[in-house]
């Protein structure tokens, strides 16, 4: 930007004459010249001050006004104005000068201009016409900017299939003071939308509008495009009630993932909305289009990508779907810890995002992490001889198999598999307080991961000193608690030998407080795998999946009269957990696995 200043120019001569008398005279100023006076008038404009600009023209109203009339219209965050040269003629002097238009966010525009000045009065004046502003700007014309939002890029599975995509959302207003007989309104608008949300009554809406600021309207419901233009003949003439609308990304299937697709979105949609175009345009009086000075086209952003894989979500979500109580599965590829599912039923989804945080004794599952930190300190090994006795009493604390069935004297292998209680009781007894604890943090149970996207809570293996306690997390009781995503992380570090990180964006990686986990020792890991394979074979309606390695788990809660039913494993290269809560039993977990199995 150039800084105006102006000059004076004085000149002071001695003359000596040799003449009878002796004089001195004294030349007068000259006054500001033609590139003084555009310099000031290119300063005062490019700084916004139009009255100090308008006053350098010979119509400094009429200058005024278009000047404030056109930065109003482009609100720049900056303007620059810099002087290119002066033709001076008799009277008049023809300046030519650069403008720069800085409106923020990389938005800049840029043109030459050209003014004329006129001689008048002994000084000079900017000859206005609104060609002094732009070129091409005629009579009674003014500038505006114009911003060009492009449209959101989708959200897509891992391959490549639509997850979430633009649409408008529409925003239904009520405003009870423009209603009239707003109880009418309300009610009318109750009908019409109750098939969207079953809780929209007329109550609901007078007594959301009666508790919201005075004067501020109350938002009965946000419609998806398709369903406000399917209600719209029967809401859109109501009296008091208005409609806003604005971009959103939105689940292609309405039932897909409702606890998950909301926190994709939140962190996705500001970077799904690519470069903002914009326009500078003249405007006649009305204020309509004339003609575009300058345009930027909006570029679109590329399509985000997830993890999930959409047939293995919908497996999950319809293998849950008539399961009464909150119920979830969450799988993952093993290898990497990219979720493929994270799947609630509808009772579930209710109390949120259970799969992900919520925490609950993992039972028999559990049995996993003590068998690994077992055979690890060399304390027991698969093929050892441990006692499976209906009961068991560890300081007075008696611990019982399910129905107290009794096996004698077996391999732990076999133990694993009947889910003997009392063995992994015992087994947990020799081991020291926190090895429990480290072992399952190296699977992932009790680290902390910062997943962008969504919210994670792994469970928790606090150490335990007293023996008593130690016995029973032993067998997943006790002060162990898990998520079924936490549980998934346990499946695919026994299925791959090492803890993977856990994905749910493809290219955003992931924080860890255990980014390098000790892999399985091999002989291990494949004990492991022949023990889950083990539980498969006494488990007759995963018949069909020869394949699948897991441990069922009943987990008692609350009183110890009741329990969750738990079933982690992997089949291939998929690890899984699937909890089914409050079920007494392990076998609807089981139930649930062979649904999910059979839909992929």
């Amino acid at each position: 930007m150039r800084v105006s200043f102006r000059r004076a120019v004085g000149v002071l001569a001695a003359v000596l004459v040799t003449l009878p008398v002796a004089g001195c005279g004294l030349f007068g100023d000259d006054g500001p010249t033609p590139s003084d006076i555009a310099d000031d008038y290119l300063g005062a404009f490019a700084e916004g001050d139009s009255a100090a600009a308008a006053g350098l023209t010979d119509s400094p109203d009429s200058a005024k006004a278009l000047l404030d009339d056109i930065r109003d219209g482009l609100a720049p965050e900056k303007v620059a104005a810099k002087l290119a040269d002066v033709e001076t003629g008799e009277g008049t002097a023809t300046v030519r000068f650069d403008v720069a238009w800085d409106f923020g966010h990389g938005r800049r525009w840029e043109y030459p201009g050209r003014m004329e000045l006129r001689e008048q009065d002994k000084t000079w004046k900017v000859h206005w016409s609104t060609t002094v502003v732009h070129p091409e700007l005629a009579e009674q014309q003014s500038i505006a900017l114009q911003n060009e939002q492009p449209e959101l890029a989708p959200v897509l599975d891992r391959d490549g299939a639509l997850v979430m995509s633009p649409d408008r959302v529409i925003s239904v207003l009520f405003e009870p003071a423009k209603a009239g007989d707003a109880g009418a309104v309300a009610g009318a608008l109750a009908t019409a939308l109750s098939g969207f949300d079953r809780s929209i009554t007329q109550k609901s809406i007078m007594d959301g509008a009666a508790k919201g600021p005075e004067g501020q309207p109350y938002q009965v419901v946000l419609l998806r495009s398709s369903d406000y233009e399917a209600v719209k003949p029967r809401i859109y003439e109501l009296p008091g009630v208005r409609f806003t609308a604005s971009p959103r990304l939105l689940p292609a299937d309405k039932k897909l993932a409702p606890t998950l697709l909301p926190g994709i979105r939140k962190l996705v949609e500001d970077e799904l909305i690519g470069s903002a175009g914009w326009r500078v345009i003249t405007t006649d009086a009305s204020g309509a289009e004339v003609a575009e000075l300058y345009a930027k086209p909006a570029e679109p952003a590329q399509a985000a990508r997830v993890t999930l894989s959409l047939g293995v979500q919908n497996a999950a979500q319809s293998a849950l779907a008539s399961e009464p109580t909150p119920s979830m599965i969450v799988a993952m590829r093993a290898s990497t810890g990219e979720l493929l599912a994270v799947a609630q039923n509808p009772v579930a989804d209710k109390q949120g995002a259970l799969a992900l945080t919520g925490r609950y004794p993992p039972g028999s599952t559990f049995k996993i992490v003590t068998a690994i930190a077992g055979i690890a300190s060399g304390k027991t090994q698969p093929n050892a001889k441990v006692g499976c006795p209906g009961t068991l009493t560890i300081q007075g604390r008696v611990v019982p198999n399910n129905d107290e069935f009794d096996k004698g004297v077996i391999p732990l292998h076999s133990a694993f598999a009947f889910s003997c209680n009392t063995t992994f009781a015992e087994l947990a007894t020799k081991l020291g307080p926190s090895d429990l604890t480290d072992t399952a943090r190296s699977m992932g149970l009790g680290a902390d991961f910062v997943l962008r996207g969504a919210t994670t809570v792994t469970g928790s293996v606090p150490p335990a000193t007293n023996v008593v306690e130690r016995a029973e997390d032993g067998f997943g009781q006790g002060k162990v608690v898990a998520s079924p995503f936490g549980m998934a992380l346990v499946a695919s570090t026994v299925a791959s030998g090492t803890m993977p990180t856990p994905s749910l964006l493809v290219g955003s990686p992931t924080e860890s407080d255990t980014p390098d986990a000790e892999p399985l020792d091999p002989t291990i890991r494949t004990a492991m795998h022949a023990m889950m394979r083990e539980v498969t074979q006494r488990t007759p309606v995963l018949a069909p999946y020869p394949d699948i390695r897991g441990k069922t788990g009943t987990a008692q809660f609350g009183d110890g009269k009741r329990a969750h039913g738990w079933y982690v494993g992997f089949r291939g290269d998929l690890a899984f957990a699937v909890l089914i809560t409050d079920a007494n039993t392990s076998a609807k977990a089981v139930a649930a696995t062979a649904r999910f199995m059979s839909a992929l």
